[in-house]
């Protein structure tokens, strides 16, 4: 009996019909600059209206997240996810998203759960602006074990190279300000499983400090920051976006030399998902903020002189620590 690549476990028409409905939702993305859709065998993008543009890009993946997407059944919300992050990590420069790529990865590849996936990936990309221009699914069976997949993404910016945001003008005195988070976004996810467990039983728990189920809160999307920042990008020395490393691991990399950020923990309210993995996992203070970002999504270093301007236009935004010299080899403080 002849073999085939279906009876390996690769379906080529499964295939395709799961990147036919990609490129339903990515459709609906698609800006006036892009020259080829889904399906090509490279995503076409035509560049104008920039004097001095600097290409922005970064690449990034869900993470263990998707763990409790596939425990759950719901896999739109991870679609946001990545997005998110990405638009997020090249903002901290200053840049507008152009244009995102996605990489999907199953060991048996369903076209509803891709649909849902890539149904995410869309909405988030609309809202930023961003048009979703290609991507790979791949069905690898053997590798991904059985509802097991892996999610990446990729995404292109730009910005004027005279409106570059790196820190490098950040001093001690600046304020930082910081941008509240909607939940532990893509990072922690291997301890808050580890302290809780990943069952269905588990993740449907009702808890009362949460307002909901255990799932619903930990499948809350990664929140994007650009639209709100966009229009005071201006007024800002340098941002840093919390992933992992939290505040301690992230900010020190707009920092130059010389100076450290000091917070003041209680200048904000930490969630209370981070007190119930606190609680529940006797999680030392220290590592919470090494590895979650404790309830802060964004933060903002700014002049004093911008404060007033930044929060007024930023409702959630909070005065949560200052820039001060370095005394020490600490380049963050938590008090």
């Amino acid at each position: 009996m002849s073999e085939t690549y279906t009876k390996a476990g690769v379906n080529i028409d499964t295939a395709a019909k799961a990147k036919e409905l990609i490129g339903k939702y990515a459709q609906s993305t698609l800006r006036p600059e892009v020259l080829s859709g889904i399906g090509f065998f490279g995503g076409l993008f035509e560049f104008k209206g920039y004097r001095q543009p600097v290409l922005v890009s970064s690449v990034d993946g869900v993470g263990t997240k998707l763990k409790i997407a596939s425990a759950l059944g719901r896999h739109e919300t991870v679609g946001i996810d990545i997005v998110n992050h990405c638009v997020n990590d090249i903002l901290t420069g200053g840049a507008e998203p152009l244009f995102f790529l996605d990489y999907i990865a199953m060991g048996r590849l369903v076209p509803e759960q891709v649909g849902a996936i890539a149904q995410g990936l869309a909405q988030a990309c609309r809202e930023a602006g961003c048009a979703l221009i290609g991507g790979e699914t791949a069905e690898m069976p053997g590798l991904y074990a059985g509802g097991d997949y892996d999610l990446a993404g990729f995404i292109v910016g730009v910005v004027e190279k005279e409106k570059i945001i790196q820190g490098r003008t950040i001093v001690a005195g600046d304020s930082i300000i910081g941008l509240p988070s909607s939940g532990l976004h893509t990072n922690g996810y291997s301890l808050a499983r580890k302290i809780f467990g990943e069952t269905r039983e588990v993740l449907d728990k009702y808890y009362p400090e949460l307002g909901r189920t255990l799932g619903e809160e930990l499948l809350e999307p990664h929140r994007c920051y650009y639209r709100e920042l966009k229009p005071l990008l201006p007024l800002i020395k340098g941002m840093a976006h919390i992933t992992g490393g939290g505040l301690i691991g992230n900010v020190p990399r707009v920092l130059p030399q010389g100076i450290t950020a000091r917070f003041h923990s209680r200048a904000w309210t930490v969630p209370p998902i981070f007190r119930l993995i606190q609680q529940r996992g006797s999680v030392a203070q220290n590592e919470m903020y090494r590895v979650f970002n404790m309830g802060i999504g964004m933060v903002v270093i700014c002049s004093p002189d911008n404060v007033a301007q930044l929060t007024g236009a930023l409702p959630e935004a909070k005065i949560i620590g200052e820039v001060v010299k370095q005394v020490g080899g600490k380049r963050v403080v938590i008090r």
